[in-house]
């Protein structure tokens, strides 16, 4: 219950203005003064019609607005409009006045849901990260990538039962070349049917053995895989987390520099691999960055294409440890040595495996002897198969996934990987812990993505300004204190020389 002193006190009128009733270490001033936001106008000129129809909202009040929402972690634009209206330092930041009627959350959404394309919204993100770079605070010599789950707005009920035909890998075109070279090289016949005709049409007439084959296998390649979709948002994708919680999710496959700062992302369905999704952000970063040096990744990583493009590039994959995937109870793999100079693999019984073929996946194979197999006194250790027979497979590009391995003994990329909890672990539990990344109100994959970056640009910003603050106060602290340090030099040398 309010005293009679209170109650009185709720009428008072005062003079004051906004700009004293801001901190002056508040975060939106440092951000005010870290950088020019008129860059806006010219990203956003194109878009407004300069002799027709009414005023419209300023667009960096309605981008403030927004920057607002992902600093703060507010979850929707609903609640940063009604955020602002009460909230000095926000008021301040706008440049609008105590009394002065604030921006309609509709007029925000609007704007952001149609007028601001995605192009739109990649401009903003450049060009922090262009103010950033600038300023000599970028470190993207040693690249840091890795993804994230992000909840979508879907219901997990709601959900069919589909079939989409299975997505050809990227480098198939390259990796079938290598193929049919590595078959040559060892006298086999080249695979020579096309595969890129997914729905053959059946023969009219008799046709050979070969003919069989390659029907066949093209009816393999055009193989349906069932999926589980959402009806309300059929762009995300079912994400198994766990042994039994299944949601419906997007992932931000995002890259960053050793101090933090965001320098690319791409958004997929939470279905999406990794690995898969591995080249469009690389791509991304080094076409902004062709100085890196290095790339940082966990061990989902760590496949025969994604460790042959990156060597390739000249640069180095520093990654972790990648349990090899063999039977239970029998031979450890490292028991089978493979013998470059004469092309064939050792058993832990010394005896050769030779090679066999190479198969459509890019694996060479290498297959022992029966006759020494069903006399092996670890036979039982080593294979099941009824013909006595074991088959001991190899990438063709295996070479690069034995320098990421040996990259991993190194003392200077063993320091870079430890930095990955202190980079992108940092940046992806910050934006879902303090800036509300940890699900998403929008549906669409294009809508999502805007939004991702839209909170990664924030997030940048809000480190950059904070670090140039920083700066600048230890800079006038040093400028202050140097006559001092100056004369007291002097006196402690003098009273040494005396």
């Amino acid at each position: 219950m309010l005293k009679r002193e209170q109650e009185n006190q709720r009428g008072q009128i005062s003079m004051v203005d906004a700009e004293g009733l801001v901190p002056k270490d508040h975060l939106l001033r440092k951000i005010d003064a870290a950088i020019d936001f008129s860059a806006i106008y010219e990203m956003v000129e194109e878009l407004y019609c300069k002799d027709n129809g009414r005023m419209s909202i300023d667009p960096v009040v309605l981008f403030k607005m927004v920057l607002i929402q992902h600093l703060y972690g507010l979850p929707s634009l609903r609640r940063t409009a009604s955020e602002v209206e009460v909230n000095v330092a926000y008021r301040w930041f706008l440049g609008y006045s105590l009394t002065e009627e604030t921006p309609h959350f509709s007029t925000l959404s609007y704007n952001f849901r149609h007028r601001f394309t995605t192009e739109t919204v990649d401009k903003i993100f450049e060009w922090v990260l262009d103010e950033i770079s600038e300023a000599g605070y970028l470190t993207p010599n040693a690249v840091f990538i890795d993804g994230t789950h992000i909840k979508a707005n879907a219901n997990t009920k709601k959900k069919i039962q589909t079939e989409v035909p299975t997505a050809a890998k990227r480098y198939a075109s390259e990796l079938m070349e290598e193929i049919n070279l590595d078959r040559e090289e060892h006298g086999k016949k080249p695979f020579d049917d096309d595969d890129s005709d997914d729905t053959p049409t059946p023969p009219k007439k008799k046709r050979d053995n070969t003919s069989k084959k390659k029907l066949a296998r093209r009816k393999k390649a055009a193989k349906l895989k069932k999926v589980t979709k959402s009806v309300t948002d059929p762009e995300s994708g079912m994400f198994v987390k766990g042994d039994h919680k299944r949601q419906f999710a997007y992932e931000a496959h995002t890259a960053c520099d050793k101090n933090g700062y965001i320098l690319g992302t791409v958004i997929t369905p939470g279905n999406v691999h990794d690995s898969v999704a591995f080249d469009d952000i690389y791509e991304e970063v080094i076409e902004k960055f062709p100085e890196t040096e290095t790339v940082v990744a966990d061990s989902a990583y760590k496949t025969p294409h994604i460790c042959k493009k990156v060597f390739e590039d000249g640069r180095v994959l520093s990654t972790a440890y990648k349990r090899p995937m063999t039977k239970k109870g029998g031979h450890e793999w490292w028991k089978y040595v493979y013998d470059e100079h004469f092309d064939c693999v050792l058993c832990p019984e010394y005896q050769p495996l030779k090679y066999s073929t190479t198969n459509r996946d890019g694996y060479r194979e290498y297959k022992s002897d029966p006759t020494v197999c069903r006399n092996c006194p670890t036979r039982e250790l080593c294979t099941s198969s009824r013909d006595c027979v074991k088959t001991v497979t190899r990438h063709i590009w295996k070479d690069y996934e034995e320098l990421a391995d040996d990259a991993r003994y190194t003392p200077e990329y063993q320091e870079l990987y430890k930095k990955r909890k202190e980079t992108i672990e940092r940046v992806f539990a910050d934006a879902k812990e303090k800036h509300a990344m940890r699900y998403t109100h929008y549906r669409g994959l294009a809508q999502v993505q805007n939004w991702v970056k839209l909170k990664f640009a924030a997030m940048n910003l809000k480190k950059f300004a904070k670090r140039k603050w920083r700066d600048s106060v230890h800079s006038a602290f040093c400028l202050f204190f140097q006559p001092f340090s100056c004369l007291f030099h002097k006196m402690l040398k003098k009273a040494l020389s005396a």
